[in-house]
């Protein structure tokens, strides 16, 4: 038999993605087809063993070669048991996906969160390779999460840990439910969500802001005015920017990572949200907690989550 290959699966809403890595974690081949929801947890499963299959048979790997399985995805789940309590995004509860997917395909197969599997796919072959202990930030509709110790996920008790956007930071008096149900969560107003949630409020208060000419603000749009000297844009992205330093400074002082790596569509505002981060991060992080820390844009995009898919039978 050939080398060992590893098979990564990042089951979105609308769409699966399956990759090929080996075992540097150098993304091979990938394969991407539709999930099917509407028809049930049964045609998705089924759907990802086929396009696994297809993904193989598109190489010049053989199926033996095939090592392990992973999987991530968006939900509440017994990790170790490979079982989905809750998926919102797929509309599953209770769905044992290990075993079903190892009957389908005669592999092992493991599954993890899917901000989990981005972190773990950052640090293996991405923005933190070679580095052992760092923590990923996911910013998007949300803000997701990762961490990584020894070079292996960091789950916590109840597969809960690394929840970076639900960390309760902004004050009584500011605070607005997040969608948790809490109030005051990291993730409203440090996710695009928050971002345009804030430009929205501006201009409906009337500040003057070139905002207020823009239809259909997005977070982008935000950001874009800050670069261009608009101060109401640029108050709300050092808010945002504020409040991740501070989140960052805060895990520091627990777990000490090497790195802090920032993904996600809200990554991509590029140095006016990076040097405000970083500049908040030290202003709040504890001297000896902060030293020789980094904080740095991530570097698989949207490939980051089958590759740590993959990954997740050699990391975890």
């Amino acid at each position: 038999m050939g080398e060992k290959v590893y098979v990564g699966v990042d089951l979105g809403g609308t769409s699966i993605k399956v990759g090929l890595c080996d075992i540097n974690g150098k993304l091979l081949h990938t394969y991407e087809g539709p999930t099917g929801t509407e028809h049930g947890a049964d045609v998705v499963l089924e759907n990802i063993a086929s396009y696994v299959r297809k993904l193989i048979s598109d190489t010049s790997y053989d199926w033996e070669q095939v090592a392990g399985i992973g999987a991530g995805i968006a939900g509440f789940m017994d990790i170790p048991e490979g079982f989905i309590k809750l998926s919102p995004n797929l509309g599953w509860r209770n769905v044992p996906v290990k075993k079903i997917l190892e009957e389908k395909l005669g592999k092992t197969v493991k599954i993890d969160n899917d901000a989990n599997v981005a972190a773990l796919g950052e640090a293996w072959s991405g923005a933190g390779a070679g580095i052992p202990n760092l923590v990923c930030y996911t910013l998007g509709t949300g803000v997701g999460g990762g961490i990584i110790i020894g070079g292996k996920i960091y789950q916590g008790f109840k597969g809960m840990a690394g929840e970076l956007g639900h960390m309760r930071l902004v004050p009584d008096l500011e605070a607005i439910q997040c969608g948790c149900g809490m109030n005051g969560c990291l993730e409203t107003v440090s996710s695009a969500t928050g971002i345009i949630r804030m430009a929205k409020e501006a201009v409906e208060r009337g500040e003057h802001t070139s905002l207020a000419l823009v239809e259909g603000i997005m977070a982008k749009d935000v950001f874009d005015a800050a670069k261009s000297g608009d101060d109401v844009a640029q108050r709300i992205v050092n808010r945002a920017a504020s409040y991740l330093g501070k989140s960052m400074a805060m895990v520091s002082v627990i777990l000490n990572p090497q790195r802090y790596i920032i993904g996600g569509g809200v990554s991509k505002a590029g140095d006016i949200l990076f040097d405000a981060i970083r500049h908040y991060f030290h202003e709040y992080a504890q001297e000896t907690a902060s030293e020789g820390v980094d904080i740095v844009p991530a570097t698989l995009g949207n490939d980051a989550g089958v590759v740590g898919a993959a990954g997740l039978n050699l990391h975890s």
